[in-house]
């Protein structure tokens, strides 16, 4: 009896395993159907750009002198430069892309960098069917561009809300890597709202699905057939896939694509603001309970958030109601803000919630210039911090365009400022909250800095202004 006790027993667990690995076979996606209705949607491809020239053939010789033929070196010649003389010659390159159909009209989406300077455009469907499109618009910040192809009753996708995803969702790829049309990769959303350090104004998904060249252009979708984003980047160190993609998500593709049709070009909010992100250390300095939100280390002159009156130090907590998590997460929101729409923006200010009125501008492209390293020869050296200062002259003020205070570092010994990553060349504009008017001054500060707290100090660095966090440890 006993026996058949554990028998029994032993069955009953064999079975339960059995039908745990069955049922856990069946929840793994389905992707077949998805693939089967889809891929008549998505495109290849192949763009052609002219080249004025490019050198090829011997090199020129004197008027009236000609390379002998039969010569030893004649063949020589002719291996490494060709036949013929040093006329400069045109000549194509060629590229691959994916695509897809965004509706039955022939509107088509796919990456900027598929398309930019091509003079030729040419579709490719899954049927073989090729066409040439026309470029309607393209967004080099997004990495948007909108074609057009003459076209009616073209199988389109539809299309997802990408503000819906959530981390650990299966998504599916299809396009052409290396040229190989209707290939299907899947994966799942690896995180939200990446952004990278060239593309600011993409909150980026990312996910672990095989990208390859070739996949840009391509949609992303979710698992009920709707794209959800183009297919756009990868992290990589050898130049092929290594476990790391980026896609565009789709609510912020169709704000381009809509801006594009409307006024053929994309124009975007601007703040006028240079930040930071809070770490541990300066979200302590600062009087923060947690690291969140946007450091503003400089405030542009006559920018909206100069006018609205954003100041440096400020930490941006939310923007037209919008949480700030992150740094990287302002420039986004900010970015498809209206233009000349007045917006709520909270920060925090000597350890106190503010909220300002802020009316966001239109963002120029115009380019910040480089600042050089200068020197002065009046110095005073800090011995508490390991800091060699000086004054600014004049000269210099106008060379990193500081109008007033400030201290030039002239050398950094190791110690305090060293450990806080204060460099040679920074600009030390305020410490501990205080305003740097003067070399003098800055010293007397310097010396009554407490010890065993992290305190805040804003350096101007080349162009850009970026707040450290020092903290001189009691002896």
């Amino acid at each position: 009896m006993k026996h058949y006790k554990v028998g029994a027993l032993v069955a009953a667990l064999f079975f339960t395993t059995l039908m745990s690995a069955v049922t856990q076979a069946r929840s793994l996606p389905e992707f077949t159907e998805l693939v089967s209705e889809n891929s008549a949607a998505v495109i290849n491809i192949s763009t052609t750009k002219n080249n004025k020239s490019r050198r090829s053939g011997m090199p020129n010789l004197p008027p009236g002198m000609k390379m002998p033929e039969g010569t030893p070196f004649d063949e020589m010649f002719k291996h490494f430069f060709g036949p013929g003389g040093q006329r400069p010659q045109p000549y194509e390159s060629h590229s691959l892309g994916s695509g897809f159909v965004l509706s039955s009209d022939g509107y088509i989406l796919t990456n900027h960098h598929v398309i930019k300077d091509a003079d030729e455009i040419i579709v490719r469907f899954n049927d073989r069917n090729e066409l040439e499109a026309k470029v309607l618009g393209s967004d080099e910040r997004s990495d948007i561009a909108l074609l057009k192809v003459e076209a009616t009753g073209l199988k389109a996708v539809k299309l997802g809300d990408s503000t819906k995803l959530k981390v650990g969702e299966w998504v599916l790829a299809i396009g052409s890597p290396f040229g190989f049309d209707s290939s299907a990769t899947a994966g799942i959303v690896s995180a939200l709202g990446r952004n990278l350090p060239s593309d600011n104004y993409v909150p980026f998904i990312q996910t672990d699905v095989a990208i390859n060249p070739g996949n840009s252009g391509g949609p992303l979708f979710n698992m009920d057939g709707e794209v959800i984003g183009i297919n756009s980047q990868i992290y990589s160190r050898t130049g092929g896939f290594m476990g790391v993609s980026f896609a565009i998500p789709m609510d912020a593709v169709m704000d381009v694509v809509s801006q594009i049709k409307s006024q053929g070009y994309v124009s975007r909010g601007w703040l006028g603001v240079v930040i930071q992100n809070v770490t541990r250390e300066l979200a302590e300095s600062f009087g923060l309970d947690r690291p969140e939100g946007a450091l503003v280390s400089r405030v542009m002159p006559d920018s909206p958030a100069d006018k609205g009156g954003i100041e440096t130090g400020d930490i941006i907590l939310r923007f037209n109601g919008k949480q700030i998590t992150t740094s990287s997460s302002l420039p986004p929101i900010v970015g498809r803000t209206k233009i000349g729409e007045s917006v709520p923006v909270v920060v925090m200010r000597n350890n106190k919630e503010k909220t300002l009125k802020v009316k966001v501008e239109k963002l120029s492209e115009e380019e910040s210039k480089s600042i050089k390293t200068g020197h002065k020869s009046s110095r005073m050296m800090d011995d508490r911090l390991a800091i060699e200062v000086a004054e600014l002259t004049d000269e210099q003020r106008e060379e990193y365009k500081v109008e007033k205070g400030g201290v030039l570092i002239v050398s950094v010994e190791q110690g305090v400022a060293g450990k806080a990553g204060i460099r040679r060349g920074d600009i030390i504009v305020s410490i501990n909250n205080k305003k740097v008017k003067s070399a003098k001054q800055f010293m007397d500060i310097a010396r009554d800095l407490p010890e065993d707290k992290a305190i805040p100090v804003l350096v101007q660095r080349q162009q850009d202004a970026i707040f450290l966090a020092l903290r001189i440890e009691k002896e």
